[in-house]
């Protein structure tokens, strides 16, 4: 596979001098839309590759991830480089499923401009929509393509409406589908002047848009009173419009017969951004000082990124870098830094790590493929072969210039999987394997609970848990098996009550002999625990007080009802017994959680819940159905509040009706609901819900 994409990238040129002569153009849409059969067309019409490949046969360049073929989706964001009139044009292929959302937003990293694929035969949904605000979070300059024109139920002028519609008016054809029958033969250019009367409409508004973002305040006045604006001069406002990502140009393709996409990579040559036209990431001192603004200037300090890690146990890591500034070289000693966590957040903070490491090999990547190289120029990407040190996210600097870069936006993981090792051989490598997944995939986190100490693996949906445990087994070998994830639930005492911890034990020889009574009793929510030494004429001595406290904490810990942890109680010690010989330390510490355990026999004990406070955002229609499934999940309601077009809707939940919340929301809107969630505090948990649980073993 590898050699037969080597073969592939073999034919052209993938060094770049300038950034002027460097576009990094990321495909964006929803799954189905066909970004990777449009990047495979685009390939073989600029002579990248001589043939294109199938999605369906898993012979793509950009998807060329195991997991990819397994699923048959994208899942990683592929880089494929094509030349086109002597600018190299790094074509970013991303997922469109949800799940993968944090390679979206790397690849949006890595790019100055998107394509942004919706599907003919296919309608704009809340999912599409979803990925539209992506771009636009980030102001990404973008052009619409419109794919499958020759699919059954295509409808290019109805899907055109929807887009304009849902994305804005100036969202606008820059080409109209030439027809012969029922299939797509040709483009026609509407800025081109053209003696069709069935354009001139559509070119007239064209023109009309892009004179309106144009910075020539007679051009409009020249136009309406009947002056022929040359083509070159429409063609450079339409560029500045497209860099202020304000307009937004709609060139129909048709990937299975190439047509479009000749026109498609021409826009890119002359209609992008280049990387000195994008803006650059906000720069930072490894002191969280602000640093000075950064260009795409190969002479200027040197400022790259980490967009992708990818590992194997047999190649081992390899990373994907985005060039900001500077030029890198292979064999270079860089400085490594990592994000400033607590920084960003907006307190005080230092990187996560920050040292030295010299880099090998530079290559630039064609899908699976690497073309060795020894330099790359600011603005361009390129991948480094075993940069141990270097995560996604990392910047890479000058070793006596640091730098950092204020990290991209990634999505929080909100579905809990809680695995455990199949086997001890499966345990020794599980810690470092998940270490390597994490390294790879911001989007998961690793989370080793103390309370109830399961391993949980927060994941972005079900299809990405799927992904991270099929990794897992199959590059490097680990097993683990799914349990059900434990909600880190409270126990507390209902009302006062007296306990009688007695220990006493004679077997011959050294005996053990304790005796304590204690008196329990609730206190306010976050209180904690207190113990009360009330013990009058030392019937307790003075050193197996402590003991007794020791115990008591002990049971507290292990839980007196459910095996949850037991809070916000006051605990007195009020009188006990002790023998000259038999007394001891563990004697009596066993005593006080004999004694807490016949305290809570005696007394109701309440289990505490974890609530969080949810935010769910939604399309205005689907409020009811939010709003009723929240009620459903013991929900309270806090109200509700206009963001945009969408409502947001403020609820409490319980912890323990959120743990699949993730994967029934998305269902339930059809992927056009998110939600976000932060811990408020623990309330009591009714009772008749206390009582179908589980006791922790």
């Amino acid at each position: 596979m590898a050699d037969k994409s080597n073969r592939r990238a073999s034919g052209q040129d993938l060094g770049a001098s300038s950034p002027d002569r460097i576009r990094n153009v990321v495909l964006v849409g929803p799954a189905g839309s066909g970004k990777t059969t449009l990047t495979e067309t685009l390939l073989a019409a600029s002579g990248a590759i001589t043939r294109t490949g199938s999605v369906r046969d898993g012979t793509t360049v950009c998807d060329h991830d195991d997991a990819e073929h397994t699923h048959g989706r994208t899942i990683s964001l592929a880089v494929a480089p094509v030349v086109r009139e002597g600018t190299k044009i790094n074509l970013i292929d991303t997922p469109g499923y949800a799940d993968f959302v944090g390679e979206l937003r790397a690849g949006l990293r890595a790019a100055d401009c998107a394509l942004f694929v919706v599907a003919a035969n296919e309608g704009v949904d809340d999912g599409t929509r979803a990925l539209w605000r992506e771009c636009a979070s980030v102001g990404m300059p973008r052009s619409v393509v419109i794919t499958k024109l020759d699919q059954a139920r295509a409808d290019y002028e109805g899907l055109l409406a929807q887009a304009q519609d849902a994305f804005g008016a100036r969202v606008m054809p820059l080409f109209v589908p030439v027809r012969d029958g029922d299939s797509v033969v040709g483009l026609t250019a509407l800025l081109a002047p053209s003696s069709d009367p069935g354009v001139a409409g559509l070119r007239g508004d064209l023109i009309e848009a892009v004179i309106e973002e144009s910075e020539d305040e007679t051009l409009m006045d020249r136009y309406v009173g009947g002056e022929e604006i040359d083509e070159k001069v429409l063609v450079d406002d339409l560029e500045r419009a497209i860099a202020r990502a304000t307009f937004f140009p709609v060139v129909p393709v048709c990937s299975l017969t190439g047509v479009g996409c000749t026109e498609l990579l021409d826009l890119a040559v002359r209609g992008f951004p280049s990387p000195a036209e994008h803006p650059s990431p906000d720069v930072f001192l490894p002191s969280g000082a602000a640093a000075a603004a950064i260009s795409a200037d190969p002479a200027g300090p040197l400022v790259a990124e980490v967009v992708k890690t990818t590992s194997d146990p047999y190649v081992g890591r390899l990373s994907l870098v985005r060039v900001f500034s500077g030029t890198l070289f292979a064999d270079q000693s860089v400085h490594v830094s990592g994000h400033f966590t607590a920084f960003f957040g907006g307190g005080a903070g230092h990187p996560d790590h920050d040292e030295d490491e010299k880099i090998g090999a530079l290559a630039h990547v064609f899908g699976r493929a690497q073309v060795p190289v020894e330099r790359v120029v600011a603005g361009d990407i390129c991948a480094i072969g075993r940069l141990t040190r270097a995560e996604t996210g990392d910047t890479l600097s000058a070793v006596d210039d640091p730098r950092v870069l204020r990290p991209w936006s990634m999505p929080e993981p909100l579905l809990p999987v809680a695995v455990v090792a199949r086997s001890k051989a499966d345990d020794d490598k599980l810690s470092q394997a998940l270490g390597r997944l994490a390294a790879e995939d911001p989007s998961l986190r690793i989370d080793n609970d103390a309370e109830t100490h399961q391993l949980v693996l927060w994941c972005m949906g079900e299809s990405h848990a799927e992904v991270t445990l099929e990794r897992l087994t199959e590059r490097y070998g680990v097993r683990v098996d799914p349990v059900p994830f434990v909600v880190s639930l409270r126990e507390t005492f209902a009302g006062r009550a007296a306990g009688l911890g007695r220990h006493v034990k004679q077997s011959g020889g050294h005996g053990q002999y304790a005796v304590c009574h204690i008196e329990v009793e609730p206190l306010p929510e976050g209180s904690g625990f207190e113990f009360v030494d009330n013990v009058v004429g030392g019937s307790v001595p003075r050193q197996f007080i402590p003991s007794v406290e020791k115990g008591v904490r002990a049971q507290m810990e292990r839980g007196v009802r459910m095996g949850h942890p037991v809070v916000d109680v006051r605990v007195t010690l009020t009188e006990g017994k002790a023998h000259s010989v038999d007394s001891s330390d563990m004697a009596f510490q066993a005593a006080g959680a004999l004694a807490l355990r016949e305290a809570a026999a005696a007394a109701a004990v309440t289990m505490l819940e974890p609530y969080d406070r949810v935010t769910v955002l939604i399309p205005d229609e689907l409020i009811g159905p939010v709003m009723s499934d929240l009620s459903a999940r013991r929900g309270r309601l806090l109200g509700t509040d206009k963001v945009g077009d969408r409502t947001q809707v403020l609820a409490e939940v319980p912890q323990t009706e959120l743990v699949r919340y993730a994967v029934d929301l998305r269902s339930s809107t059809h992927g056009a609901g998110v939600f976000t969630r932060t811990f408020a505090h623990y309330e009591p948990m009714p009772e008749e819900v206390a009582r179908t649980l589980p006791e922790r073993g």
